[in-house]
């Protein structure tokens, strides 16, 4: 019998008890109510003592799941006066509460990061900026997040992002062209350089030669080549400069000559004092 019949027959007695008006009817229904709350009772014991035998049933609990950390490389900046911003392209960024986006910097680098998006956690690392910054905020647009870096120098414009960047494009940029280039464009001063170098590295030798070589310059407007022959007694480097001396002297010989000869003369009144 279940616990619902129980009840059921208690509460029919009772009923009869109220509209029994013979004392032994009254007493037989009396009698019988309290044997069926005993055996509600004692069905209520028994359940009570079965729940505490049975074991306790323990919540499981998931896992958290863990989030794959993923760094970012690409990004598109921009600048004006006052900030440099950092665009970050992320689908469905703007979804994500506040909490979950956060940059922190310093003086050279920024670092943003993007918790719990599809359960990856993104983040961007720049270090070694061009200029120094000062104070880093960021906003979401749709599918995108917007750094936003406050120079340090208001109005200095950054050619690159990064040091690093800017050496690696200066690296790759066309080379000036060299003095020997710059020669050729400007013979007269070309000329200049190049006796100015040859009489200031020289030895002793090579600058009696340079002398004799203005001074006949000076004298004829045409250099003596024997001057070329003489320096192969020294040294085949030696001969090869004095050769390009006497080249630059003959397609030069009116205008460099008359612009250079003064530079020489004091030099070889010194040179000679010390010889």
């Amino acid at each position: 019998m279940s616990v619902t019949e129980i009840q059921s027959d208690l509460l029919e007695l009772k009923q009869l008890l109220n509209q029994a008006t013979r004392p032994r009817v009254q007493n037989a229904l009396n009698f019988e109510i309290r044997k069926v709350e005993a055996e509600l009772q004692k069905f209520a014991d028994s359940q009570a003592e079965s729940d505490q035998k049975a074991p306790a049933k323990t919540a499981v609990s998931k896992p958290p799941t863990k989030n794959y950390e993923v760094k970012l490389q690409n990004y598109a900046w921009d600048q004006s006066d006052n900030l440099v911003k950092i665009f970050v392209s992320l689908n469905g960024v703007e979804a994500l509460p506040e909490e979950n986006i956060s940059v922190t910097n310093d003086e050279r680098s920024m670092e943003l990061r993007v918790i719990g998006l599809e359960n990856k956690d993104y983040m961007l690392k720049i270090v070694n900026l061009l200029k120094p910054i000062g104070e880093c905020t960021c906003r979401t647009k749709k599918d995108m997040v917007v750094v936003s870096m406050k120079k340090i120098n208001p109005g200095q414009k950054w050619s690159h992002i990064t040091e690093t960047e800017k050496r690696a494009a200066d690296a790759k940029a066309p080379k000036k062209p060299e003095a020997a280039d710059a020669d050729m464009t400007d013979p007269s001063g070309g000329l200049m350089n190049l006796m100015k170098q040859m009489y200031q590295d020289g030895d002793d030798e090579m600058k009696r030669m340079i002398a004799k070589a203005w001074t006949e310059g000076r004298d004829k407007q045409t250099p003596d080549f024997n001057i070329v022959v003489e320096a192969q007694k020294f040294s085949k480097f030696r001969a090869a400069r004095a050769q390009k001396f006497c080249i630059f002297c003959l397609a030069e010989r009116r205008s460099s000559l008359s612009s250079t000869i003064s530079f020489f003369q004091e030099k070889q009144k010194t040179d000679l004092l010390k010889m």
